[in-house]
């Protein structure tokens, strides 16, 4: 039912503090991926400014135009107020695409226009596979906890938005802890700044003011110029083209989509669990489709629902903050000023406003899902953990190598995983869970709730489900392969087996009552039927 005397505005003071923080966040992803296909994939600057960027901002604006009606429709409708859906390049899958996609083209081939192409054509395949999530998005929303979908998303935000940030503002504490007052002061105490200035923005602005004090600001003028975007269907064919005549790299991109979906369809329910209900299935094919435009403009990465979106919901935003990010996002890439402003704003004074947002959604969840549930976050957090490690030991070896270091051995040679555990590091074991973190991670927080619950066929059957996609390498493997009956998939079917067989056998008094832990408190609904 829509509400005629409501008029819902696009715009409010509270979307400039929200604005800095999803700005940072997708100004850092450009950032990164412009300089690793420049730098180490060695792509001449035309594509990777010329075409990459620009083709990123294209589809950032589409998807921005989307989500700001889609805020405006659901105000409108609902009466109350809402605070839009946060959008731009996935980070984890886009470095996916990085080295997993466009990488191996470029190593194997050293043609980086090549590894662009296959990249391009990756991409829009990979929206057709993101779109299709609409298909079993909302049954997925239906029968999966929401300490499942918050949980492996709370294990996002610990590990790499809010722990990777924290370092780098200990890194260079003078900039990164005059930022760090501010957010503490305006967004987490949430008092009043002079002048009512956005935490955000004040954070950033003395931060900078600081790094150009301290003399840690460079004002680079090199690349400014005018990028407009255009169409490259000639290229996103070739790709494709590339793509059907070496399909193994379906086997990376499948499953890194399937990824993309669900973490859409995770960062929906965030946003639900903060108060703002959209649509889950209209959402991922949004993200889809805006991919897809992306790859038709030249860029491979694909687009999605970001998370944070509590974070922004905390700072009363509406939808002036993701408009802001598209517009100044696509004149920095149609202008060329992207290397300006990341010479001007060091990550040390945007990174506390990253921190916030992680630390904004972790605590959102804590409210948003029952007492009992705290346990199902709690497990689906941990493969994030898993994966942050594994990506770091993978950055000191390389970093070892290119430090002169001869004679390494690869991660997961044998010896060394022998090694790595005589001290107490199980590699093979944090490979596993790194491997479809986001998926596991949301697999036994379902499965965890639903014994919590006592819905004992819902959890055998999410566990069942891991089996199957363990099997085929969704998930605890590099890529996809024939069903495979490892000890991983056993396991897993020991478990969904028990848990759908068991309650059947069970007396009924061990099902209705439960053992009190001592010491820890008793916050489970004892008047739930088992199921």
């Amino acid at each position: 039912m829509s509400h005629p005397s409501y008029s819902y505005r696009l715009f409010a003071r509270s979307d400039y503090s929200a604005f800095w923080a999803l700005f940072t966040d997708n100004l850092v992803n450009l950032m990164v991926l412009s300089a690793v296909c420049q730098f180490v994939f060695q792509m001449p600057a035309e594509i990777v400014y010329g075409r990459i960027v620009p083709g990123a901002a294209i589809a950032i604006l589409a998807g921005v135009a989307v989500y700001t009606l889609m805020a405006k429709w659901t105000a409108n409708r609902t009466g109350q107020h809402v605070t839009a859906l946060p959008y731009g390049i996935s980070t984890p899958v886009m470095f996916v695409y990085l080295f997993g996609v466009i990488g191996p083209i470029y190593w194997m081939t050293q043609d980086a226009v090549l590894a662009w192409q296959v990249g391009i054509g990756a991409g829009f395949m990979g929206g057709i596979v993101a779109a299709f999530g609409a298909v079993i998005g909302p049954f997925l929303k239906r029968v999966t906890p929401r300490a499942g979908m918050l949980g492996t998303l709370c294990g996002i935000a610990l590990v790499f938005i809010g722990s990777v940030p924290l370092a780098q503002i200990f890194e260079n504490p003078v900039i990164g802890f005059a930022s760090l007052a501010i957010i503490l002061w305006g967004l987490i105490g949430r008092f009043r700044l002079p002048f009512n200035i956005p935490a955000g923005l004040l954070a950033i602005g003395l931060g900078t003011v600081a790094a150009i004090i301290l003399g840690q600001s460079s004002f680079q003028v090199d690349g400014i110029g005018f990028y407009p975007p255009l169409p490259y269907i000639g290229d996103m064919i070739a790709g494709i083209q590339y793509l059907f005549a070496n399909p193994e790299l379906f086997l990376v991109l499948v499953p890194v989509q399937i990824y993309n979906f669900i973490e859409t369809m995770n960062n929906v329910e965030s946003a639900e669990a903060a108060g703002d209900s959209y649509p889950v299935g209209f959402c991922q094919v949004t993200d889809g489709v805006g991919t897809m435009i992306g790859a038709v403009f030249g860029s491979p990465f694909p687009t999605t629902v970001y998370i944070g979106h509590p974070a922004y919901k905390q700072m009363n935003a509406h939808a002036g903050y993701i408009i802001g990010v598209g517009v100044v996002i696509a004149a920095a890439a149609f202008f060329g000023l992207l290397a300006f402003i990341n010479g001007v704003i060091p990550i040390a004074a945007a990174a506390p406003v990253l921190v916030f947002v992680s630390v904004s959604l972790i605590t959102n969840t804590a409210y948003s899902v029952k007492p009992a549930h705290m346990g199902a976050v709690a497990i689906a957090i941990m493969p994030h953990v898993s994966n942050f490690l594994v990506t770091k030991w993978g950055s000191l070896s390389n970093a070892l190598r290119n430090s002169g270091v001869e004679g390494l051995p690869q991660l997961g040679d044998p010896a060394l995983t022998a090694a790595l555990l005589q001290e107490g590091a199980h590699y093979d074991g944090h490979l596993a869970l790194a491997q479809g973190a986001i998926i596991t991670g949301l697999v036994w927080g379902a499965v965890f709730a639903g014994v919590i619950d006592g819905k004992f066929r819902n959890a055998g059957c999410f566990a069942l489900a891991a089996a199957v996609m363990s099997s085929v390498g969704i998930i605890h493997a590099p890529a996809l392969q024939w069903p495979e009956l490892d000890s991983i998939t056993i396991g897993y079917l020991i478990t969904g087996l028990f848990l759908l067989i068991y309650p059947l056998l069970a007396p009924k008094e061990d099902l209705q009552s439960r053992v009190i832990v001592p010491d820890e408190p008793d916050l489970l609904d004892t008047s739930m039927p088992a199921q």
